[in-house]
């Protein structure tokens, strides 16, 4: 597998300044390339890789490309957004070397007669397909794949291994989910019924739905619970990470993407292309506008009206550091007595 810078623009657009002829064959890192690789510069702290770099062509950005000194002899790929045009380039080539889907419905799987699958579906072993589903041309199910009664794909939907979908939700166009997902269980609704006697929780049924917009990507062991009444909402194009917990009712706004071991809470509505860091909380029935950036480990209580960076945690520091401040945080009621006291005396004595 080998392409000319030229094919490249071709496809995915840029200039080249150097050598049109070029071939690359894959691609790496600025301080890890070889002859024959395609790398990039992101980060104009590493401008200075670029001098050095082995790799045979580098994609960059204009201003940057205007530092660089030694130009003679080497080729570029000129582009506004060398990072996605890396990802781009990336896709292409494990496009290539991947094997391709073989159509067809494997032996061991099982699949109500109700259910449509299209010819060029590739079902793999032991997928259970039940009543009323509905599976679009392109898609790929591996093995051990559970699809409920009345489940719809879209085309080009893949469904790594294990993962479960739920009755009744619905999946859009190109839509990845990753080994272990579970989208369409109960959400967590229980209405209390207690007394001085005793009593119980009483489930509350679960009868809404998930869908999910197309072009969305959904990571291993993520979880995506299905509506009390009304639909939880997975918009176009956001990506979500491992094992992130979307409880019922939520709506996730178009490109927003979600970090890892991030938990939110019931009926909780997240914008339009938001950023929401790894092992954030958020909590229930909120609101966060678009353009919102939540930093890692934060806990999100209440509304984020306007778009920003928001944080609530502390950076690491030494563990004496902490300890100590802990200690002066315990005593902050007292101090805070004591300073009313002195305002008081000192009020008086004015």
């Amino acid at each position: 597998m080998a392409f000319t810078l030229d094919e490249l623009v071709s496809r995915f657009g840029g200039t080249v300044i150097g050598n049109p002829d070029c071939q690359v064959t894959g691609l790496a890192p600025l301080d890890q390339a070889a002859a024959q690789q395609l790398s990039f510069l992101a980060n104009p702290k590493y401008l200075s890789q670029v001098e050095t770099t082995g790799a045979a062509a580098v994609l960059i950005a204009p201003a940057e490309f205007e530092k660089i000194s030694n130009r003679v002899g080497r080729s570029f790929l000129i582009t506004p957004n060398p990072y996605a045009y890396f990802a781009r380039v990336a896709q292409l080539f494990v496009a290539l070397a991947e094997p391709a889907p073989v159509a067809g419905i494997h032996p061991s799987a099982v699949i109500d007669p109700s259910a449509q699958v299209a010819a060029n579906a590739s079902v793999g072993p032991h997928v259970v397909i039940e009543a009323g589903a509905v599976i679009a041309e392109g898609v790929r199910l591996a093995a051990n794949v559970y699809i409920g009664h009345g489940v719809r794909l879209g085309k080009d939907v893949r469904l790594y291994p294990n993962v479960t979908i739920y009755h009744g939700c619905e999946v859009g166009e190109r839509v990845i989910i990753h080994s272990g997902a579970v989208i369409g269980a109960d959400g967590f609704g229980f209405a209390p019924d207690f007394n001085r006697d005793g009593g119980e929780w009483v489930k509350i049924p679960q009868v809404g739905r998930v869908r999910i917009g197309s072009d969305v990507e959904i990571g291993a062991n993520t979880t995506i619970d299905r509506g009390a009444m009304a639909d939880t909402v997975v918009e176009q194009g956001v990506k979500i990470d491992n094992q992130v917990q979307i409880a019922h009712n939520c709506r996730i706004g178009a490109y927003t993407v979600i970090a890892g071991c991030t938990g939110i809470a019931g009926s909780t509505t997240i914008g339009r292309h938001c950023v929401i860091g790894g092992g954030v909380g958020i909590g229930g029935h909120l609101t966060l506008a678009d353009g919102i950036t939540v930093a890692g480990k934060s806990s999100v209580t209440k509304s984020l009206t306007q778009p920003g960076v928001y944080s609530s945690t502390f950076p690491a520091i030494p563990s004496v550091d902490w300890n100590r401040n802990a200690a002066l945080m315990r005593n902050l009621d007292k101090m805070r007595d004591r300073l009313k006291q002195l305002e008081t005396a000192l009020n008086s004595k004015a």
